[in-house]
């Protein structure tokens, strides 16, 4: 069982996920911002790694991948951050690296694993790896390397799909609160069914909502539905906001956690 699966055996409720992009605001500062995130009680970190085309991804998401690429973020830049920071921090905070396919086939599939596994990772998110060829292609790669692989589903996934994804999962189902990109804001009386539904359907992984989770509030409502929450976007748009790292880090996650 590697770090995600012992936070999920201790913790069943309320676990904040924080992603953020490598090598933003600038190339440096990873290791501080995971640093920070842990010391401020972040149960669970995404590291996101800076596309030149993430589909998927709203405006604020965006730019800082472009500013990170700016600042000559690569895969293995952050690497090499993640080897060092494993090797003078030790933590049982699980971390996940969050990307796209074409940079991770260029980079070669498997020995990204294996230096994921060697950097301390716990798992990755690929969102536009299609199911089919990762149960062909890439299933037996992961699962060499002790790394869990985490699907999206959406309020468009059918539950024949939800349910394939659950059987090849081993971390946790990532659910999109709605059919938008990172950042936008969500509806949980709107789509109170599409939760409701992933809940009745008792899923052997843990399910953490994320797009347009951005306060409190909206944190406290996601929770209602699912094991946690994932806060991305604002989180970003917070490390703007004061030349102080750390303290950025610690007053957002103040503003979640603290009542």
């Amino acid at each position: 069982m590697n770090q995600l699966g012992q936070l999920f055996a201790k913790k069943s409720k309320n676990i904040l996920s924080i992603y953020f992009t490598a090598g933003y605001p600038e190339l440096e500062d990873t290791t501080k911002i995971i640093t920070s995130l842990i010391q401020n009680g972040a149960d669970l970190i995404e590291i996101g790694m800076p596309y030149s085309d993430p589909l998927a991804d709203g405006a604020v998401i965006q730019e800082s991948g472009t500013k990170a690429l700016e600042n000559g973020m690569t895969i293995e830049k952050l690497f090499d951050q993640l080897k060092n920071f494993k090797n003078d921090y030790q933590s049982n905070c699980p971390l996940i690296l969050m990307g796209y396919l074409n940079p991770v086939l260029q980079y070669g599939f498997e020995q990204f694993c294996k230096q994921a596994h060697d950097c301390g990772i716990s798992g990755i998110i690929l969102p536009d790896l299609p199911v089919q060829e990762y149960e062909k292609e890439f299933k037996e790669i992961i699962e060499k390397y002790a790394l869990n692989f985490i699907f999206l589903v959406t309020p468009q996934t059918s539950e024949s799909r939800i349910r394939k994804i659950d059987s090849l999962s081993n971390g946790f189902i990532y659910a999109v609160s709605s059919s938008s990109v990172t950042g936008s804001n969500v509806d949980f009386i709107q789509q109170e069914k599409y939760f409701q539904k992933l809940q009745a359907m008792d899923l052997k992984n843990k399910v953490l909502i994320g797009f347009g989770i951005r306060d409190r509030k909206s944190f406290e409502e996601a929770c209602r539905y699912s094991a946690g929450a994932i806060i991305g976007s604002a989180f970003i748009k917070s490390l703007d906001q004061e030349k102080d790292l750390d303290n950025s880090v610690k007053d957002f996650l103040n503003s979640i956690l603290q009542s």
